[in-house]
């Protein structure tokens, strides 16, 4: 029950926004009661000393590449091959002991034209379908080290661009069977 009135002289900073002074007092049955007001029955109030409140300014929303540049500017721009690029997981990372799962996901330095679709491939293999979306799941991976690209595939399928390969160390745990141990009573008849 003390928490509730703690939270409560947390919360007194963040609704007053200015400084405030904060009493605590006890009543008759021992509560422990805090307020912005000294106490009007003479008892004496504690004087509460409360830090300013830690603020952080809102993180900045960075729009994706895609985004930023979603018509190209001149004719030469609209004919260059897009660029792709994974942007995570980042290259070497080690994925922790687990089922083989993680995410993967990239980015175009435009927005895909009209036919074009992404294509996560996982040691040169391709892993699901082409989509327009640059983020997949991967569920039970194999331990070991494996490589990422993403490609853009153009209308007929074709890979129009690739991105530089990520490498990834899946740990994962192995089951090894026991091995059976000599059972001398197995020759006797």
């Amino acid at each position: 029950m003390a928490r509730i009135p703690l939270l409560i002289l947390l919360l007194f900073p963040l609704a007053g926004g200015a400084e405030s002074t904060i009493y605590r007092t006890t009543d008759e049955q021992g509560n422990v009661i805090f307020t912005d007001a000294p106490p009007a029955d003479g008892h004496p109030g504690e004087r509460v000393d409360v830090p300013p409140v830690n603020t952080t300014p809102a993180p900045q929303v960075r729009e994706s590449p895609a985004e930023e540049s979603s018509a190209p500017s001149t004719e030469e721009e609209a004919q260059a091959p897009p660029q792709v690029a994974i942007t995570y997981p980042p290259n070497e990372t080690t994925i922790p002991q687990g089922p083989g799962n993680f995410s993967v996901t990239a980015e175009v330095n435009r927005a895909l034209q009209s036919g074009q679709r992404l294509q996560l491939q996982l040691d040169g293999e391709p892993r699901g379908e082409p989509q327009r979306q640059g983020t997949w799941n991967l569920t039970n991976v194999l331990r070991g080290a494996h490589d990422l690209t993403v490609s853009v595939l153009g209308e007929e399928g074709e890979p129009i661009a690739t991105s530089e390969p990520v490498r990834v160390y899946v740990l994962r745990p192995s089951v090894i069977q026991p091995r059976r141990l000599f059972n001398p009573g197995a020759f006797i008849n």
